[in-house]
């Protein structure tokens, strides 16, 4: 039986340095957005999403303190929401570069766990 991801063509975005919308220097998710017709034309029918979490950008990204909020330099979880929208409507899916192998250690759990030797999170470090 096959799925959807075997006949997948993925295109990965690197948000930070995709498209800019608002000429701060630094790729965006509504940039994203003004692209899907490029993105089409590519046809692909997949976006692989790099890291768009809040993070202090360390490890470009992948140092996430918090897995419920946009990195406000690339959006507002409303950004996410019409974005992934508007990617369905053009029926290109979304995978999102979602990292839990590791934290930042501005990340709660880092946080109670560097200052609590009992914390429930101090095995995870």
């Amino acid at each position: 039986m096959s799925t959807w991801y075997d006949q997948a063509i993925i295109y990965q975005i690197y948000p930070k340095s995709f498209q800019d919308s608002d000429g701060d220097g630094i790729g965006d998710l509504n940039g994203i957005r003004q692209r899907i017709p490029y993105l089409q034309d590519l046809g692909i029918n997949a976006v692989w999403l790099n890291p768009v979490f809040v993070s202090p950008q360390v490890d470009n990204g992948y140092d996430v303190a918090n897995y419920y909020a946009i990195d406000e330099r690339m959006g507002t979880m409303a950004d996410m929401q019409a974005l992934i929208h508007e990617l369905h409507e053009a029926g290109i899916r979304i995978i999102l570069d979602f990292v839990l192998n590791h934290t930042s250690d501005q990340h709660p759990w880092f946080q109670d766990a560097s200052r609590n030797v009992k914390s429930i999170y101090r095995d995870y470090y």
